[in-house]
């Protein structure tokens, strides 16, 4: 299963890191954990294709040595959690959790769980330490709707599966496809999943490194362009029989669907600029194909790993960052559109054909095909 750039069908005009993801910005870390359990018809516990995919900005105490960020709504059909203050204080204090849309509760209060383990004040109050008020914690969590092939009532993903995800988290090589957040998603009518790609911008651009990680469960067959290629009016998913004994039947509109998409820089942005960053993202989406359905939810974060925001200073603190030039934000913007298009491609090239529950079938994009197609 090669990515697509192995395939010569693809370039860029910004170079990719050295693995060509999320985890080139230095001290990013990505976990997964992968529930494929059960098969054929539903039981009211499974069959699940489900998982939960874990961003950390860096592998420290989050909490008390948070990061820049912002959040920014494309669409918004969908439930994540946490976005509110991350708009409000412009940073971040739990990994970045992603997962299936019914369990996204269950994964934010298990990262409450392992913040408090971590810091024993939440909840209480500073008066021990000199701090004022009294300390909560804001989890972010977004997600994607992988029912069609997973049984999503059950809601079987909690605290240990999050802790797995975070004993899995390493800073080099990232796994794509059927794996995480992406295990029952769907992509243009086919096997979607988790696709990430890297950009480095030039001396000039002070050699920053962007990267986006994609939980991908979006759009219609016909819509998907590779590189301004039409992919999707020549090559479509073959048709699915549904189990007929199952009383259990797809409702899902193949226009329907959501994108969760996670950027990371080196670049000491702050906030406000973070969230330039964050709307230049809807341009890679768009680059794929993607009309935005209106009942799709696409949503995007992005941390910059180098400002770094202390927990409840003792007193005020200025930080001191580098306003960029607009010649430098229009480069990681190019960064930010180009790796996220990829990351998406990356998504459907890295993905395999799954069997879901009540027989539901998501087929594997035919690589072969495509590359004669586009050649």
């Amino acid at each position: 299963m090669p990515r697509i750039r192995e395939l010569d069908i693809y370039n860029s005009q910004l170079p990719p890191g050295a693995n060509n993801a999320i985890t080139d910005v230095a001290g990013v870390a990505v976990g997964h954990y992968t529930l494929i359990q059960g098969e054929g018809a539903w039981t009211g516990n499974g069959p699940f294709r489900t998982g939960v995919t874990l961003i950390l900005p860096h592998t420290g105490n989050i909490y008390e040595d948070k990061v820049a960020a912002a959040v920014y709504t494309i669409n918004g059909f969908g439930k994540p959690i946490g976005f509110e203050q991350v708009r409000e204080l412009g940073n971040l204090e739990t990994p970045i959790a992603l997962t299936g849309t019914l369990n996204a509760p269950r994964i934010a209060d298990a990262l409450i769980t392992l913040a408090i383990a971590q810091n024993s004040h939440i909840g209480l109050g500073f008066a021990a330490s000199g701090r004022q008020g009294y300390a909560s914690v804001n989890p972010v969590v977004g997600e994607t709707n992988d029912g069609y092939l997973s049984d999503m009532q059950a809601r079987p993903l909690g605290l240990a599966e999050v802790q797995a995800a975070l004993d899995d988290a390493t800073t080099g090589a990232v796994a794509e496809g059927v794996v995480g957040a992406g295990t029952g998603t769907s992509c243009y009518g086919w096997k979607g999943g988790m696709g990430t790609a890297s950009r480095v911008l030039p001396a000039k651009g002070g050699k920053f490194t962007i990267g986006a990680l994609v939980q991908t469960n979006f759009g219609s067959p016909p819509e998907l362009t590779i590189a301004g290629v039409p992919v999707g009016r020549h090559v479509q998913p073959p048709t699915v029989t549904v189990n007929r004994q199952s009383s259990i039947v797809n409702r899902q509109s193949p226009n329907d669907g959501s994108i969760m998409i996670v950027l990371a820089t080196d670049a000491p942005l702050d906030g406000r600029q973070l969230g330039r960053l964050c709307r230049r993202a809807a341009f890679g989406l768009a680059r794929t194909g993607s009309t935005c359905h209106g009942g799709s939810g696409d949503f995007v974060i992005a941390f910059s790993t180098t400002n770094r925001i202390p927990d409840r200073p003792l007193r005020v603190q200025t930080t001191r960052l580098v306003v960029y030039e607009q010649a430098v934000m229009s480069m990681l913007s190019l960064g930010v559109i180009e790796a996220v298009e990829e990351a998406i491609y990356n998504s459907l090239f890295m993905a395999q054909t799954v069997v879901g529950r009540d027989g539901h079938v998501r087929y594997r994009l035919p690589v072969d095909e495509v590359v004669a197609l586009m050649r």
